[in-house]
């Protein structure tokens, strides 16, 4: 099912599978969300969670037990029930069952809530700790953005523009994520931004599947010098971005993706517990991460 919320300036559609978006328009009708072309990727913006990417074979220990857990965790192939539905806000949720507990042992509740403030689209994670254990999880997005956004211009006119509170990160602070070739974390390297911490688009910046980052501002741009529309992530509670398109590919569009956390680690089957970076969620508390997308 789907369900479309509308500010006097935008309008966005969500859908019930994952929770996931379906269209973001502004008042013009200007699509900015991926469509979805199965020949690049079919996806649009899957919700990431309990785990964020690849798992060392597809699974994980916890407990002294093996868990298995396909890529990106299990919201975004599941069915959200619409808890509250208004004209500018939609909240869905989604309760553990005997399909989660097979792959992740915990009794909780997971919440998106997206919500319109002119051309601003917020986003709610919100994560119930109902078990009496901790939990450990990640939490993230994956929205992909039509690149170009206008007529006339190419994905080589666009460049992704770093900022927030306090300014860029010191020279030295970002850091890029380096992954194996089957995409597990290695370490880290530095990462050097362009003048006024811009990155400028190229198809080839993807041959080696995604640009992860850490140390960035908790906001960047999506824009073109000589457009007219753009595109503004803001994730001040995310540890880390990733940037991807369809490897070896012209694909016509890109993902901003807020991250909690990262992948495993080369070689290494997880323990949830002893992962570096994930979320610890104590016995009856509830977590909330908050990020926005702004149409400028």
């Amino acid at each position: 099912m789907e369900y479309t919320i509308r500010s006097e300036k935008m309008s966005v559609t969500v859908q019930t599978l994952g929770g996931s978006l379906r269209s973001i328009r502004d008042r013009e009708g200007t699509e900015y969300l991926w469509q979805g072309d199965p020949a690049y990727w079919k996806d649009q913006a899957p919700n990431l969670f309990p785990y964020i990417a690849r798992m060392t074979e597809g699974k994980y220990t916890l407990g002294g037990r093996e868990y298995h857990m396909d890529i990106h965790g299990f919201v975004k192939d599941s069915e959200l029930a619409a808890a509250e539905c208004g004209g500018d806000g939609l909240l869905l949720r989604l309760k553990d069952n005997e399909e989660t507990l097979a792959r992740y042992p915990y009794h909780f509740t997971y919440e998106i809530e997206y919500r319109l403030n002119g051309n601003c689209l917020e986003v709610v994670y919100r994560v119930v700790n109902e078990d009496e254990k901790t939990m450990y999880f990640g939490i993230g997005g994956h929205p992909g953005f039509n690149v170009p956004l206008e007529d006339g211009l190419q994905f080589e006119d666009y460049e992704l523009t770093f900022a927030g509170a306090g300014g860029l990160s010191s020279e030295g602070d970002t850091r890029r994520v380096v992954f194996s070739p089957a995409c597990f974390v290695t370490g880290t390297e530095p990462f050097a931004l362009g003048d006024g911490g811009t990155l400028p688009l190229r198809h080839d910046l993807f041959d080696d599947d995604a640009i992860v980052l850490t140390g960035v501002p908790a906001q960047v741009c999506l824009h073109a010098k000589n457009g007219r529309k753009a595109v503004r992530v803001s994730y001040p509670q995310m540890r880390y971005l990733g940037i991807w398109h369809k490897p070896h590919s012209d694909a016509p569009y890109v993902c901003i993706e807020p991250w909690s956390s990262l992948p495993s680690r080369d070689g290494i089957v997880e323990d949830l517990a002893k992962q570096p970076g994930l979320i610890a969620l104590e016995a009856g508390k509830t977590y909330e991460n908050r990020w926005k997308i702004e149409l400028l």
